[in-house]
C-alpha cells in the first residue's frame, strides 16, 4: 500500500499545490519522485512525531493541505496529544497516515505493532478515521480525503497486501462498499482484512453458507444506512480487523447495535485480543497465533452461529482471551 501512497500522492501534488508532505524520517527514497517534483514540499520532520503533527496544524491553518507520514504507532500514539489539541481541537485538515498498522511490522514486535490506533482515534472529536483495504481502496481514499474539510487518520498496510479490485472503486467517505453479495450472513471488514473475508466467505460456501462481504474502509463516520439494511436483512453479522477488540470497528458495530436496542443480530467480534504477543515472526505468524486466519474465523462462525450457540456479542480471539 505504501508505494501505491506515494504514487498517488505524487500525482496529486502535481495537480494540487496547496498539498504538503511532512515526513517522520522514513520513506527517502520511496518518496524520491515527490521530492524532484515539489522540492519545497517536502519536511522530513526527524523523529519527532510530536512536533510534525504541531507543525501540520500550522501549515493547515495557512490554508495549506498537509499530509503526515511514519509508521502508524509513531504518528497516533506518540503524539496523540498534539493530534487532538492542535488538530482536532481546532479542526483543521491535516491528512494523518500511518504506515505498517496493525500487525504489519510484526516481525519487529510489540513497539511497531499498532492495534490501538482505531480505539485511540475514533474517540476524538472532529476526527475521521479511514482504513482501505488495498492500494486500489487507498488510491480512491486519498482523492476523497484530500478533499475533506478536516482531520482524517488514514490506516494503511506496508507492502504485499492483496489486490482486491481491479481499479478504484467509486467509494465515498462514510458509506460501506458491498464486495460480495449472500444472503446467509454477513461479514463486515475494514482495512487489510477484505482478503481475509473473501477467503473465509469461501470456506462457507463449502457448507453451502453463503455470505455477504462489505468493506467497511471508514470506521468514523460509520454507515448507518449500510448497518440498518443490513439489519433487516441478516441476523448473522461478523467483524473482522487488524486491531484489537477493545474500542475498535467491532467495539463501533456494537455500539450501534445496542443503542438501537437491536434485539435480532447477533454478531461475532473477530480481532487481536487484549494482551502484548511475547512470540515475535511475520505478520501471518501473528494472525494465525490469534486465530485471524480464514480457516480460524470459518471455524469460529460454524460453531457460534451453527452450533446451538445463542450467544449474541461475542468474540473471536487466541485461547488468551479473558471473555
Amino acid at each position: 500500500m505504501r508505494n501505491a501512497f506515494a504514487q498517488e500522492l505524487t500525482a496529486l501534488a502535481a495537480q494540487n499545490p496547496q498539498i504538503v508532505l511532512l515526513s517522520g524520517d522514513i520513506g527517502n527514497r520511496l518518496f524520491d519522485p515527490f521530492k524532484a517534483q515539489c522540492p519545497n514540499r517536502f519536511f522530513n520532520c526527524g523523529v519527532a512525531e510530536a512536533n510534525m503533527a504541531s507543525i501540520a496544524a500550522g501549515i493547515a491553518m495557512c490554508g495549506l493541505r498537509p499530509i503526515t507520514y511514519t509508521i502508524a504507532p509513531f504518528n497516533t500514539t506518540r503524539c496523540l496529544e498534539q493530534i487532538r489539541d492542535d488538530i482536532c481541537y481546532h479542526h483543521v485538515p491535516v491528512i494523518i497516515v500511518g504506515t505498517g498498522a496493525g500487525l504489519s511490522y510484526a516481525s519487529l514486535g510489540c513497539t511497531h505493532h499498532s492495534c490501538e490506533d482505531i480505539a485511540f482515534l475514533r474517540t476524538l472529536p472532529n476526527m475521521t478515521v479511514l482504513c482501505p483495504a488495498d492500494s486500489m481502496e487507498l488510491r480512491s481514499l486519498l482523492r476523497l480525503a484530500i478533499q475533506h474539510p478536516g482531520p482524517v487518520y488514514m490506516r494503511i498496510g506496508k507492502t504485499g497486501e492483496p489486490i482486491i479490485h481491479q481499479e478504484p472503486p467509486p467509494l465515498q467517505i462514510g458509506h460501506a462498499y458491498p464486495v460480495q453479495t449472500g444472503h446467509d450472513l454477513c461479514i463486515l471488514s475494514t482495512g487489510n482484512m477484505l482478503a481475509t473475508a473473501l477467503e473465509t466467505a469461501k470456506l462457507l460456501q463449502q457448507e453451502r453458507i453463503s455470505a455477504e462481504v462489505v468493506s467497511f474502509h471508514t470506521v468514523k463516520p460509520l454507515d448507518h444506512a449500510m448497518l440498518q439494511e443490513m439489519s433487516a436483512r441478516f441476523t448473522r453479522w461478523v467483524s473482522l480487523e487488524e486491531h484489537s477488540l477493545i474500542a475498535g470497528f467491532g467495539s463501533s458495530l456494537t455500539e450501534w447495535l445496542v443503542d438501537r436496542n437491536m434485539k435480532s443480530v447477533s454478531l461475532l467480534r473477530c480481532g487481536t485480543p487484549d494482551l502484548f504477543p511475547h512470540s515475535i515472526g511475520s505478520q501471518a505468524y501473528l494472525r494465525a497465533h490469534y486465530q485471524l486466519t480464514p480457516e480460524h474465523i470459518y471455524q469460529k462462525i460454524l460453531k457460534e452461529f451453527y452450533h446451538e450457540n445463542t450467544s449474541r456479542y461475542s468474540c473471536c480471539t487466541s485461547s488468551s482471551c479473558d471473555r
